[in-house]
């Protein structure tokens, strides 16, 4: 089975991350020769600019034929660009790990934890309005179709874990939307796993104050979203982040970090958020394919990182070392094997 993966570089650091972590791809297709496409297309500012539309037409010509979409990090037209992809392609499950590496400093090191973040309603879906001068309005839109579905995601994730998950809602206060989704996450978990409530500001703070309590957080979107980000800061740096967001039928990977305009083109971003995203959509090609060469490529991928960081000798400079990104990606590629 031949995958086709579009490519968005992206704009700021992501062409320059994607430039580098091209050397690794190519090695773990070379390797354990994976039948891949990489096809590179065009989206956020640089197309927007030039096209006059961040997600041109060429580029969804492309992405409606492909299998996969790997993505680098864009700036001020994500909403254009990664909203609208994770809905026009139903891309439903937002899967967030937060995990400690060897030689980041943090106050927690051994933080390890999956957050499932459902991704195509709640304010996100996008309905404001301005009904009257000073006034503006945002719909919430919650759904027992997309809550159930998000729901049993985070179950199937517990099981292959440590069997706990975190229902996290504010029920309390929005008694009908949230008052939903916390109903069905008892209805589907309860019984199954080891089960457990609690409102979003309880659970932003028990993050701080001990995230290893946490397995499975299941969440809706605007909680996931504010969530994931404070968990990998936890867990070292949102620049060590990766996100997955799956649908039935065509998934998209993409670092958590943002476009880093600051430092594009000096050779010191940190491209380990956009690895860890790769070895996502590896681990995602081998559950559609069940060719365990797409397994194996995965550990390879990940077991290279967690070497790497626990040498601590080639470490980019936000994670406290002194090596440029080129040097980072070349220890990197001596450890696959």
């Amino acid at each position: 089975m031949v995958f086709n993966i579009a490519v968005i570089p992206g704009d700021g650091v992501g062409p320059e991350i994607y430039a580098l972590s091209k050397k690794i791809l190519s090695k773990l297709i070379e390797l354990y020769k994976l039948d891949m496409n990489l096809i590179e297309v065009e989206a956020g500012d640089t197309a927007l600019s030039k096209y006059g539309e961040a997600l041109p037409k060429q580029t969804l010509n492309v992405i409606d034929k492909s299998d996969a979409i790997l993505k680098g990090p864009v700036g001020e037209s994500a909403m254009d660009v990664v909203v609208k992809l994770r809905q026009m392609y139903d891309m439903y499950a937002n899967i967030r790990p937060a995990k400690s590496l060897p030689n980041v400093h943090s106050k927690f090191q051994n933080v390890d934890l999956v957050i499932v973040r459902e991704n195509t309603e709640d304010l996100y879906k996008g309905f404001e309005y301005v009904p009257a001068n000073g006034v503006a309005i945002a719909m919430k839109i919650i759904t027992e179709f997309a809550s159930r579905r998000i729901i049993n995601v985070a179950l199937n994730y517990a099981n292959s874990r440590r069997k706990k998950v975190t229902c996290v809602h504010k029920a309390n206060v929005m008694r009908v939307t949230d008052g939903l989704f916390a109903r069905v996450c008892r209805e589907i978990l309860k019984g199954k796993v080891e089960f457990e409530e609690m409102y979003v500001d309880a659970a932003a703070a028990n993050l701080v104050r001990d995230p290893t309590r946490f397995d499975v957080i299941v969440t809706t979107n605007v909680y996931g979203d504010i969530l994931s980000d404070e968990a990998s800061q936890i867990a070292g740096s949102l620049g060590l982040a990766p996100s997955a967001n799956i649908g039935d039928e065509k998934s998209m990977f993409e670092p958590v970090h943002g476009a880093a305009f600051d430092i594009a083109g000096r050779g010191i971003v940190n491209p380990t958020a956009f690895l860890l995203s790769i070895s996502m959509m590896l681990y995602q090609l081998y559950e559609k394919s069940k060719n365990v060469a797409y397994m194996s490529a995965h550990k390879s991928l990940e077991n290279a990182i967690s070497e790497v960081y626990k040498r601590g000798i080639k470490l980019t400079q936000d994670v406290g070392g002194n090596a440029k990104s080129s040097e980072f990606i070349d220890e990197i590629y001596k450890y696959i094997q």
